[in-house]
């Protein structure tokens, strides 16, 4: 009985990686072996990035928010505590928004927030 020779199947799995390796630079778009050793490593930043983006435009919604509170003369902890006293449920994506497109929208808030303190 002859032996099996992969052909068809190892040509088709060798395509198929380097089809997601296209555009990579230099030998690791052309050579299986490399390719495949970034698309691998590639696989694994797409995996743990998903997460990290997500840790990422939390502390960007932050920092827009307490550079707009501190504008308001109250800081991010405070203005979060006075809206948590005044039963203001925003999430910070949506603080963020008005702090960067809505200021007077914004100082409304941090009013609210401010006469909660204050109780």
């Amino acid at each position: 009985m002859p032996r099996v020779k992969g052909g068809t199947v190892t040509r088709k799995r060798r395509k198929k990686v380097l089809k997601l390796a296209k555009g990579y630079r230099g030998a690791k778009h052309l050579l299986f072996k490399s390719a495949n050793t970034q698309v691998m490593v590639s696989y694994r930043y797409a995996f743990r990035d998903r997460r990290q983006v997500k840790r990422e435009f939390r502390k960007l919604w932050i920092a827009r928010i307490n550079a707009a509170a501190r504008m308001n003369d109250i800081n991010y902890s405070q203005l979060m505590h006075g809206l948590k006293l005044s039963n203001v449920d925003i999430n910070r994506k949506m603080l963020a928004d008005l702090a960067y497109n809505d200021a007077d929208a914004f100082k409304a808030i941090a009013d609210q927030a401010k006469a909660a303190l204050a109780k």
